[in-house]
């Protein structure tokens, strides 16, 4: 059941997952990208508002960090073409599209006065999907988590690094928040009911 008020977070759910170059590459991305087409759509018609996360690094790559020094090398770079966010979307030109330098949605980025511009607080439901679920995702969850947020994380609408990660990282967001996973269909029933709740 969603409680209160209800936003959609779309973690880097960018061009680049169709790259077959990539080390996060999977042959169902496609699939899972039709997934949360049909998890936007259906927020759009209760009403939730979508805000889209997207993971982009300055050509000269001084942001980077610490994030080479893993598996992960070079990406989402401002002028790549993978880099924005997934076509198949099709992002509106009043969607609130959040770059990021770091995994977690909300360090440095101004998702949360986003979110708190659709009228959603603590307390309130953030519906999440995207990639990696094992990395941008969980690190997002986790800050929502300790605002107070509570969490939908759509198992199905999410890919991970590896299979065992996306299993992983799904263990661990049970344990912060039990009812956090779900699935499609399962949310979309949600969805319904809170549309109907909201008329």
């Amino acid at each position: 059941m969603i409680k209160g008020k209800a936003a959609l977070v779309l973690v880097d759910v960018q061009q680049g997952i169709m790259d077959t170059s990539q080390h996060w590459f999977r042959q169902e991305n496609a699939d899972t990208v039709a997934r949360t087409k049909k998890l936007l759509d259906a927020c759009r018609e209760a009403n939730i508002p979508a805000a889209f996360l997207y993971e982009v690094h300055r050509t000269s790559m001084i942001d980077f960090g610490r994030e080479l020094d893993g598996t992960e090398k070079v990406h989402c770079l401002e002028d790549n073409p993978n880099t924005p966010i997934a076509s198949a979307l099709e992002v509106r030109p009043d969607d609130p599209v959040i770059p990021k330098r770091r995994y977690s949605g909300f360090l440095y980025t101004d998702l949360e006065v986003v979110l708190n511009g659709f009228g959603v607080h603590a307390g309130d439901t953030l519906i999440m999907c995207g990639y990696l679920t094992d990395v941008c995702v969980h690190y997002t969850f986790v800050d929502a988590h300790q605002r107070d947020f509570r969490i939908k994380v759509v198992r199905d609408c999410c890919g991970g690094s590896t299979q065992k990660a996306h299993d992983y990282a799904f263990e661990a967001m049970h344990y912060l928040q039990h009812d956090a996973p779900c699935s499609l269909d399962e949310i979309l029933q949600d969805i319904k009911e809170y549309g109907a709740r909201q008329k």
